[in-house]
């Protein structure tokens, strides 16, 4: 098998951060660089915090294998009973810092809360193949504390399935004769269903057209085939010279009580029959004599009965029993290799991996305990006599290795700090790098690392939210998990929260727009995870709601660097995507009804991310899918075709700009005739015929407008509602106790009937639909209510920031407090946008309207230019938000001609202007 396909050129681009000091740091527009050969996985190091266990640093030993080695470090108090820190689980332990290429990040241990008996632990690079960890034990109150470290070693398995990182997948091996060679299902040149479903191009989690992976295949995958008659796969591959008499051993299992005939042709002519077998096992089929080196083989299915295709294997006739099947062993126990040259170190070395790993501390009360299991047991830090002679019976084909340094008195009000140095590489590497340990300076080490932190910009009022920024700046630059498998090869991946062991496409979008305001090669990098080729099966990486927020992502880059290199790569990708939603690929469901309104349930339950949206659960308890939509998959639908218009208009592709000028239009009229409600105000979820035809609105208890909330007003992103549905959607957002409250906007209306204040989302509020208001607000010149939003919001952050550290996914309008997940990233991450527009010295914000061609900063970023192209010209007023060096007041000029700007704080201008030509430019310059 190829462990690694590169289905994707993926971009990485050496761009610093808008918001420096410098003026070459905002010099977006030079040249950069593109690396084709970047595939889905994440340009990072391969040490770094990509567990999915406890809390650490982890190391890829090879990327291709999803193998990942653990060394979890956390403090206790001394003999007493603890919680090991698993990253599944809320915890006391809280992400503190990280920088953008992880060469530097920490953890925050809290024992005695709050800050009372705590350990920071860092974590710093020394090499490539090297991290310092440093452990600060902080004891804050007035008697001496003892405490204890432990680094625990493991070795971790790719699983089978995301959400179960602990069940392995259990796979294969096979042997074959000298001259055999062995071709994985999953390897084909082309796969084609006789009768493609809606799937056909939009796989989910990425996985490959007709992808089968479970226990006992040979390397993880096969294919099902032969579901329909007629289903054909196509294999290319070459074959040894001296293959005298070639025999086809096909491995395979079928469930269906009826054989599967398959047909072949190609370079070779035959057939054959598979019979049901509910295990694996091969059929011979001899081939007869084959001339070409190079040989296409087409399957195709002469019935249709599924079955799984492990692979198939191509030796000679006399060597079939040469063929071996058997287990990979999964072997978690580590050899211990002799290091006495060293005091105070162990060296490990895994049976799966090449890799050895050599561990040193600078403690010399040490103890090193091993655990036969999966999970450390409850009385780990109090029984320091358990060992594996005690295990035997406990064993899950687990093995933890506990390096206790213990015990460590802290004298109280002071700190210990002890240090450790971990080295992975060949065995001669790691004694190496062990023995050179004697010459280095770890505090120099520690604050090189630490350098490369981002550095917040900002102007004075900004400095009360740092504290709250940048936890969530480490929360969001370390949720990185490995191994997520996707498009057949393992990856290391931005996920919305360490628990969530899996790909998410709607929280990556925010996950990306947030790391563009931190290091934009991550975010774009994070983009292309996403994103496919044309040429390739899925028209993106699907998981969860379809709601594109790459689209937004994408824009915001644009914005941020006028890279014309970015945009020509990213511009084929996205309009993959935009073809599949929009209905425009034959096996696309999304747009099959004749009103042309857009509904996205085939694909998953969710249409907006929202679960307990209540229109959206009447349509699912009622069966209705097939012949409801809702408002939000047009809305944001016609908002991307703007985007996409914008920037086929950058590339000059005339025909592509009509096709999305038709779209809009074509969307826009089928929301306002079929879908807007003039008595609520709000836009309904439309109700269709068996012929497709719209036919009522959706009302609950046939009184009230069943899309009273964020759904209903989404048409406001769109840009497509004319003034009095304007004004009527605006009164709806700002009027507290409708959509708007203390905390910010409500999902749903707090006066509609089916308002629920214990909810998930119903009752609470959240970030992302907010940045999509937000941004609409400067669209529409409402510069004080899209402030009043990001204020509200950043208050909201970072009080409960600064109250319990956690970074959290929602909150309730009844109390204000955090809710969800502690430690979470993803949805959240517009905290991070709101911040670098109102308070970071070099931002300029637009709304979606507005596609910048060229902007500069002078190197005191107290002037600015920039050239603005406008998605419509209809002398309405827009907003643009610009951070400047606060220690001036500035004038602004549109087209050279002085307009007005408000000052929101000291440096932050917002201003208003008017879309009188397509293409404008605005100056600013500071008032002498």
């Amino acid at each position: 098998m190829k462990w690694v396909i590169n289905f994707f050129l993926l971009l990485v681009i050496g761009l610093c951060s808008l918001n420096c000091q410098k003026k070459e740091d905002v010099a977006y527009n030079s040249a950069i660089n593109i690396d084709s050969q970047i595939s889905h996985d994440l340009n990072l190091p391969n040490w770094g915090p990509y567990t999915k266990k406890y809390v650490g640093i982890s190391h890829i030993p090879n990327i291709d294998q999803g193998l990942r080695y653990d060394l979890s470090v956390f403090p206790t108090i001394y003999n007493q009973e603890a919680t090991p820190p698993d990253v599944l689980k809320k915890g006391n332990f809280f992400i503190w810092e990280a920088a953008p290429n992880l060469k530097y990040y920490s953890y925050r241990h809290e024992l005695e809360w709050k800050d009372r008996v705590y350990a920071d632990i860092s974590y710093s690079f020394a090499n490539e193949d090297s991290r310092l960890i440093t452990m600060n034990l902080i004891n804050n109150t007035d008697i001496e504390k003892t405490m204890s470290i432990h680094m625990v070693s493991s070795m971790h398995f790719p699983p089978l399935a995301p959400h179960k990182p602990e069940d392995e997948i259990l796979i294969k091996k096979i042997e074959l004769p000298e001259n055999g060679i062995w071709i994985d299902g999953l390897d084909y040149k082309t796969y084609t269903y006789k009768n493609p479903g809606h799937r056909n191009q939009l796989a989910y989690d990425g996985m490959l057209r007709g992808e089968v992976r479970e226990n006992g295949q040979i390397n993880g995958n096969g294919i099902e085939f032969a579901k329909s008659r007629g289903d054909k796969v196509i294999y290319e591959f070459d074959i040894p010279k001296n293959l005298a008499e070639p025999v086809l051993y096909i491995r395979y299992k079928s469930d269906s009580e009826n054989d599967t005939e398959v047909g072949v042709s190609g370079t070779v002519r035959t057939s054959f029959k598979l019979t049901s077998s509910n295990q694996y096992t091969f059929i011979k089929k001899e081939l007869g004599k084959i001339t070409d080196k190079h040989v296409i083989m087409e399957f195709e299915a002469q019935s249709g009965n599924r079955v799984v295709i492990d692979g198939f294997a191509i030796i000679n006739k006399t060597d079939d029993d040469l063929v071996k099947v058997s287990n990979v062993e999964w072997n978690p126990v580590p050899e211990v290799i002799d290091n006495q040259e060293m005091s105070n170190s162990i060296i490990l070395k895994y049976k799966n991996s090449d890799i050895y790993y050599g561990l040193y501390w600078d403690q010399p009360n040490s103890q090193i305990i091993d655990f036969k299991l999966k999970d450390l047991p409850s009385d780990f830090n109090t029984n320091s006599s358990v060992g594996i002679q005690d295990q035997e019976k406990k064993s899950e084909n687990g093995f933890l290795k506990d390096v206790v340094l213990s015990p460590i008195n802290v004298p109280s009000n002071s700190i210990q700090t002890i240090h450790a140095y971990i080295s992975s590489g060949t065995l001669d590497q790691v004694r190496e790098n062990l023995a050179n340990i004697k010459n280095l300076n770890f505090n120099e080490i520690k604050e090189e690392a630490k350098s490369n932190l981002h550095k917040f910009n900002v102007v004075p009022d900004g400095e009360k939210y740092l504290f709250s920024q940048e936890r969530m700046s480490a929360v969001l630059l370390s949720n990185i998990v490995y191994p997520i498998y996707t498009q057949n090869q393992y990856i290391r991946h931005s996920a919305p929260g360490r628990k969530w062991d899996c790909l998410y496409t709607w929280d990556s979008g925010f996950i990306g727009i947030g790391l563009n305001q931190l290091d934009t090669q991550r975010s774009i990098e994070n983009l292309n995870v996403y994103l496919s080729d044309p040429l390739e099966q899925s028209a993106f990486i699907d998981h969860g709601t379809p709601l594109p927020v790459q689209f937004y992502q994408f824009l915001e880059i644009w914005n941020k660097t006028q890279s014309k290199d970015f945009l020509a790569e990213e511009y084929p990708k996205l309009k993959y995507y935009y073809d599949f939603l929009s209905g425009k690929i034959e096996t696309s469901t999304t747009n099959n009804l004749k009103s042309g309104l857009i509904r996205t349930w085939d694909y998953f339950y969710n249409s907006g991310g929202w679960d307990d949206y209540p229109a959206q659960q009447f349509v699912h308890e009622n069966k209705l899918t097939k012949k409801v939509t809702p408002v939000i998959s047009t809305a944001h639908l016609i908002r991307i075709a703007k985007i996409m218009r914008l920037a086929s208009r950058q590339l000059q592709i005339k025909q592509d700009f009509e096709t999305y000028q038709n779209d809009i239009d074509k969307w826009a009229v089928a929301l306002n005739q079929y879908s807007w409600d003039d008595d609520s105000g709000y836009y309904s979820y439309v109700i269709h015929n068996e012929s497709g035809n719209a036919e009522a609105k959706l009302m609950f208890e046939n009184h009230a407008n069943y899309n009273m909330g964020l759904d209903g007003i989404s048409p406001i992103i769109s840009g497509i509602s004319n003034n009095q549905q304007i004004l009527k959607m605006m009164a709806n957002l700002k009027t507290k106790g409708k959509i708007w409250s203390d905390v910010g906007l409500s999902t749903i209306d707090q006066s509609a009937p089916y308002y629920n204040k214990d909810g998930y989302w119903n009752g609470h509020v959240w970030m992302p639909h907010q940045w999509f208001i937000w941004k609409s607000m400067l669209d529409l010149g409402e510069d004080d209510f899209a402030f009043e939003i990001a204020d509200t919001a950043l208050n909201l952050w970072k009080k409960e920031t600064e109250d319990t550290y956690n970074s959290n996914e929602y909150f309730s309008i009844e109390t204000g407090k955090g809710k969800g997940w502690y430690q979470f990233g993803g949805l959240s991450a517009p905290v991070l946008s709101w911040f670098s527009s109102y308070y970071e010295i070099g931002t300029f914000t637009t709304g979606f309207d507005v596609w910048i061609m060229e902007k500069d900063f002078n190197k005191d970023f107290n002037a600015f230019e920039a050239r603005l192209r406008l998605l419509e010209l209809n002398n309405k007023p827009f907003t643009v938000l610009l951070c400047l060096n606060p220690e001036f007041n500035y004038d602004a000029y549109w087209n050279d001609q002085k307009v007005k700007s408000e000052q929101i704080n000291k440096g932050t201008i917002s201003i208003t202007l008017k879309r009188d030509s397509e293409i404008g430019n605005l100056r600013v310059v500071k008032n002498n």
